[in-house]
């Protein structure tokens, strides 16, 4: 084995959230809407959970795109994710068409 850094490989596993985009208002940000569903310890019934993650992006990104969040370091007080990867664009609704 080479001690050449290009060939080392790492064995750490990056951690990756996927949610849709709620909110664009602010600049190089999004609101990040990552449901989850969790069995409940008491009642073993299935609930529904979310969490609103704000990610940092360099790109403007439309509300209702289906995007992938990576943990970073924090950037700012609220934010400790990026935005690495566009899923999916959001479809239009036929009756928005038109107005």
């Amino acid at each position: 084995m080479s001690n050449n850094p290009s060939e080392v490989t790492s064995s750490k596993k990056i951690a990756t959230l996927q949610g849709i985009v709620v909110s664009n208002k602010m600049m190089k940000t999004v609101v990040v809407e990552v449901r989850r569903r969790v069995l409940h310890p008491l009642y073993h019934k299935v609930v529904s959970k979310r969490s609103r993650i704000k990610a940092h992006t360099e790109e403007q990104i439309d509300i209702g795109t289906e995007v992938q969040l990576m943990s970073t370091r924090p950037i700012s007080k609220d934010k400790s994710f990026k935005v690495i990867k566009i899923v999916s664009k959001p479809k239009l609704a036929e009756s928005n068409l038109g107005r």
